[in-house]
């Protein structure tokens, strides 16, 4: 069985984000809460992949050229890892350059992701949309 760490950086570290993604739903409990910070332009909290993925990955691979997050380093206790790092990317509709620092708290039981938040500099974010 893999470690809690090991679990939420298979959701960053895959050969692809399909790979990524891939893992994601396999950890991910079916009532999983996800929630993006406010202020976000995502802002709210999903839950199970289906509602994820269409509420933020879709969302994200529509309005943004190569948005990823990119790990700098993670920190785990227990049932709770942190990652930390940047999002990169372009906003289609501005054009404009991302690079904004964000933290993402995962919370496991049983070897599930049963939630996930997001903590991330949000007025970079909107001043790039």
């Amino acid at each position: 069985m893999m470690t809690h760490l090991e679990i939420i950086k298979s959701t960053y570290e895959g050969k692809t984000s399909e790979e990524n993604s891939r893992n994601l739903e396999k950890y991910l409990a079916p009532d999983a809460q996800w929630t993006e910070a406010a202020g976000f332009p995502l802002a709210g909290t999903f839950t199970g992949f289906e509602e994820i993925a269409k509420n933020v990955f879709y969302r994200l691979a529509t309005e943004w050229i190569d948005y990823k997050f990119t790990p700098e380093n993670y920190v785990a206790d227990g049932d709770q890892v942190v990652a930390y790092g940047n999002y990169t990317g372009i906003n289609k509709e501005t054009n404009k350059p991302l690079n904004a620092r964000v933290a993402h708290l995962w919370k496991l039981k049983d070897g599930k992701i049963i939630s996930f938040e997001q903590f991330v500099d949000s007025k970079t974010v909107t001043d790039t949309m």
